[in-house]
């Protein structure tokens, strides 16, 4: 009885309407979980990797997917093989994928296999490589983050070493060139796929890609080429930074490979909170006591900012939370110092807590001048007033 086949598209668990872009995603996720290379002696993954395979040989072209759309399987069951292994209806492996598409597909697969692929095949192996970026951080208070200053850190830093010159070798010998990849830093490993015969690319495990191997090592440097040191640098902090944000030193990170350039150092800022400021963007908010004659006479006040005092004028019958702009007085710009932001004062009135006998007979007049009623303290209920 002949064996029953499943719908591609269930196969490749996509929508009959899927494109070229859908068909080859879900193609690679099946391909590599099912490969007979990541499932050795697995029989049923070698059956599952056959069936995926046939799917998209088919759906993958336009030509077949149209046939297979209006006949089904019974298009092709004149040169099946009569199950998965086969394949004659459709050219074989060769005829039915795009070649170009496949070594795609399985550069990716075959890569994250074996540790190869096509993105180490394209970056060269033993050709210069840049080093990494170096993080720290630097604390920083709430004036020197918005005026900007110039701080000195100190950093685990590798510089070359005096005794090989970066080599790595011992004084007086050399690194020798890799017996195992002859020096390209690379193995190319030939194998037969059901796709056909496929190669696969990996870093030489004797080198490491680096072509070149040390016989003996620097006592000094035990082979790196590099000793570290702690170093103080001097870091520029822009004006206007923000917590959070990083000042690069370009150059001052890790070291290059094989002749690459160096990394960067980039430097964190942390900001104490300050106690009387709120920063907000490039904004700066604060709160301002107000006595209750000064809200209600109006006149001159003086406010605190990170320039300095600096006077308003209070306008008389000021309600509280009454809240005034002080144009560039804010932080400014990282790019541009003299773009600055505002700074947001909010006026709170204040209300007495302890007043003696002769302030309290003061406001009590003014509450009479106000309303023309007073507390005549005899009963001990106070008549509808300024404060009622």
């Amino acid at each position: 009885m002949a064996e029953t086949k499943r719908d591609y598209y269930e196969v490749l668990g996509v929508p009959r309407d899927a494109d070229d872009a859908a068909l080859k995603k879900a193609y690679r996720v099946l391909a590599k979980k099912y490969h007979p290379d990541a499932n050795p002696g697995n029989a049923e993954a070698e059956q599952k990797f056959k069936e995926a395979s046939e799917a998209y040989a088919v759906l993958s072209d336009p030509e077949k997917r149209k046939q297979y759309d209006q006949f089904g399987h019974a298009a092709f069951d004149g040169g099946a093989g009569g199950g998965y292994g086969g394949f004659g209806g459709f050219g074989g492996f060769g005829g039915g994928f795009d070649s170009a598409d496949m070594g795609d597909i399985f550069g990716d697969i075959f890569g994250d296999l074996f540790g190869g692929g096509r993105s180490s095949r394209s970056s060269g192996y033993n050709g210069p490589m840049r080093g990494a970026n170096v993080q720290t951080s630097v604390r920083l208070t709430f004036e020197e983050a918005v005026f900007g200053c110039e701080k000195e850190i100190e950093i685990n830093y590798k510089e070359e070493c005096s005794s090989c010159h970066g080599s790595g070798a011992r004084a007086g010998t050399s690194k020798e060139t890799c017996s195992k990849c002859n020096g390209k830093g690379k193995i190319v490993y030939t194998r037969q796929t059901p796709l056909g015969t496929m190669q696969n690319v990996t870093t030489c495990p004797d080198c490491g890609g680096a072509g070149q191997i040390i016989r003996e090592k620097c006592p000094d440097c035990r082979g790196t080429g590099y000793i570290t040191r702690r170093k103080k640098l001097k870091v520029t902090i822009p004006a206007g930074i923000d917590d959070g944000q990083s000042v690069r030193s370009v150059g001052a990170g890790e070291p290059g490979v094989n002749g690459g350039e160096r990394g960067d150092l980039l430097v964190q800022a942390v900001v104490s909170k300050h106690p009387i400021f709120i920063r907000r963007d490039m904004d700066i908010y604060s709160t301002v006591p107000l006595s209750f004659a000064r809200a209600a006479l109006g006149g001159p006040i003086l406010i605190k900012t990170v320039d300095g005092q600096v006077e308003y004028e209070v306008k008389p019958g000021t309600q509280t939370d009454t809240r005034v702009r002080l144009k560039g007085k804010g932080v400014p710009s990282v790019r541009n110092k003299n773009i600055r932001g505002d700074h947001y004062v909010t006026l709170v009135v204040q209300v007495p807590e302890r007043m003696n006998e002769e302030q309290r007979q003061a406001l009590r007049r003014f509450d009479e001048l106000m309303t023309g009623k007073i507390d005549d303290g005899g009963d001990g209920k106070r008549k509808k007033g300024l404060f009622k």
